[in-house]
């Protein structure tokens, strides 16, 4: 249960960084970013809700969610060294891509 708490406070955290990146990046045309940014928000939040519910299908989730942060984390670092919320973001993603790439290779 403690690996599902985990993940459940990854994913939100990279949710709620995602979407404040999102409103930074429209207002800097970032394209690119608001594009993967939604993609990991959309993805972080069902797996959330996966995980709370304990459903059986979450470890295949949990292998999607990885990946899709992981190519958030990439995108949102290319933006990190002049913007604070693409550098959270970054970060936020990467800790959810190494928490739910776990939760998918146990499975």
């Amino acid at each position: 249960m403690n690996n599902l708490k985990n993940s459940i406070e990854a994913c939100l955290d990279c949710l709620v960084t995602c979407e404040r990146c999102i409103i930074d990046c429209i207002k800097e045309g970032k394209q690119n970013c608001i594009t993967i940014c939604r993609d990991c928000a959309d993805i972080c939040a069902l797996c959330a809700r996966f995980d709370a519910r304990e459903s059986e299908y979450a470890g295949q989730l949990h292998g999607v969610c990885a990946e899709i942060c992981r190519a958030c984390a990439e995108e949102c670092a290319k933006h990190a060294s002049h913007h604070d919320s693409c550098k959270e973001c970054a970060e936020a993603c990467q800790k959810c891509a190494e928490i739910c790439g776990e939760l998918a290779s146990s499975n």
